[in-house]
């Protein structure tokens, strides 16, 4: 679960993509004062590297004047991204941390976008959820089904590796931590789906009056329903009975609606997206990358330094967003107060002069945890270290199964200029023999 890394996208109504599009393009054929980084499309067809590449070289705190969102601040570097995080009493994690403003009639708040006390009161609320010892005590639990999930693969046959493995481990680790009911567990997924889609025809709502309806009268309800039997019992350690008996956040769900939501909204994304998406990513990475499949086929013990290259090199989020507070030069930029200034993520994992070989995937670096997904400072996320347990568990019980993951056609990609994901990802298993 990761409290960094996925808010929902309850932003306005999209509207097209700018005219100027960037896909397609050479970087340097467009004038750096024409660079818009946060075209969806550009994510979709995973053509922004070369962009954010020239960003750090030239322009590594670059104003965007226009864009679907507003004009922005794109931080494109490693070390510019953790300053930036460094500093929350100038970079302000309200009123989010996405690029997209939240909607003028549906304004939920959560505390991954909210500065301190509250932030830290809630935050800690929750956080012994996935402590060290918690963790320790799920890691059966979660080696139990991944077993059950790899031993009723279709062997033999291709298959989409989201739904049957990534999606479906993923879901069941949240049912575990809301202690929600498992045989509803695919609510939970739909849910944290709703909350990310970008709306249109081809998405699975058509507008945002969707997304709200959705949230208000299946997911709210269903939790406040939870939240009501955990208050009456003993505390536990899943994450609604820690809410409905903290101190903090006791009378959220009766006198404070909004947040309710958000918080919940914040935990069900946060607990599915990055993780399915870094378990879809690992597969592609050792297909893409056959030396480094055949270093941890030779040396499985490879796993525990595999796992944290793969979150690096996924990025399953590609941003976080902070709003200056006051006037403040930085790098010799005048950012003005209530100015967007989007730490790109995706191109601080890429910054070469922090990661040697930057663009490239090995599984056996000295530092691999050296990396910006997770975020940094105060908001960095809660829950990495149970992410990286629960890849780690996979491919531990994948390497005693298969000799190889095969993947036997193109992924495709979200959507998403906050979501690096995948929506399918064509499979074959090889058994050992």
């Amino acid at each position: 679960m990761s409290e960094v890394n996925n808010a929902p996208n309850l932003s306005s109504d999209p509207v097209p993509e700018p005219r100027t599009t960037m896909v397609g393009k050479d970087p340097f054929d467009i004038p750096l004062e024409d660079y818009d980084v946060s075209q969806r499309e550009l994510f979709r067809t995973n053509t922004m590297w070369g962009f954010f590449e020239r960003l750090r070289k030239e322009d590594p705190v670059h104003y965007c004047k226009d864009s679907e969102f507003g004009p922005y601040w794109s931080i494109t570097k490693f070390d510019d991204i953790s300053a930036i995080e460094g500093n929350p009493e100038v970079f302000s994690s309200e009123p989010s941390i996405g690029i997209q403003d939240p909607l003028e009639d549906f304004k939920v708040s959560m505390f991954i976008a909210m500065d301190e006390p509250t932030h830290g009161n809630q935050r800690r609320t929750v956080q012994g959820s996935v402590a060290p010892r918690n963790l320790a005590q799920m890691e059966g639990l979660i080696r139990e089904r991944v077993s059950k999930i790899l031993d009723e693969l279709p062997v033999g046959e291709t298959f989409d590796w989201v739904e049957k493995v990534s999606v479906e481990l993923t879901t069941l680790m949240l049912a575990t931590l809301f202690d929600f009911p498992i045989e509803e567990r695919q609510k939970l997924t739909y849910w944290s789906d709703v909350a990310t889609a970008v709306p249109g025809p081809d998405s699975i709502i058509q507008n945002n009056s969707d997304r709200i309806r959705i949230l208000t009268t299946e997911c709210a309800p269903a939790f406040m329903k939870l939240w009501q039997e955990r208050a009456a019992e003993e505390p536990k350690f899943d994450l609604i009975s820690m809410m409905a008996h903290g101190e903090e956040t006791k009378d959220m769900a009766t006198e404070r609606p909004m947040e309710f939501i958000g918080n919940l909204m914040l935990l069900i994304v946060g607990g599915n997206d990055t993780t399915r998406n870094s378990i879809s990513g690992s597969v592609l990475f050792l297909n893409e990358n056959p030396d480094q499949y055949a270093k941890l086929l030779a040396n499985p013990e490879l796993v525990d330094s595999m796992v944290p290259e793969v979150i690096r090199y996924q990025t399953p989020l590609t941003h976080m967003r902070r709003t200056a507070t006051e006037d403040f030069t930085f790098k010799g930029k005048d950012i003005k107060k209530g100015d967007k200034v989007v730490m790109w993520y995706v191109s601080g994992n890429r910054d070469s002069e922090v990661i040697e070989n930057a663009d490239d995937f090995i599984i056996d670096r000295d530092r691999p945890r050296h990396h910006v997904s997770f975020g940094f400072g105060i908001h960095r996320c809660m829950g990495n270290r149970l992410a990286e347990m629960q890849l780690r568990v996979l491919w531990e019980e994948i390497l005693k199964r298969f000799e190889k993951v095969e993947l036997v056609g193109e992924p495709e990609r979200s959507y998403s200029n906050f979501v690096k994901g995948y929506t399918t990802l064509p499979v074959r298993v090889h058994p050992k023999k």
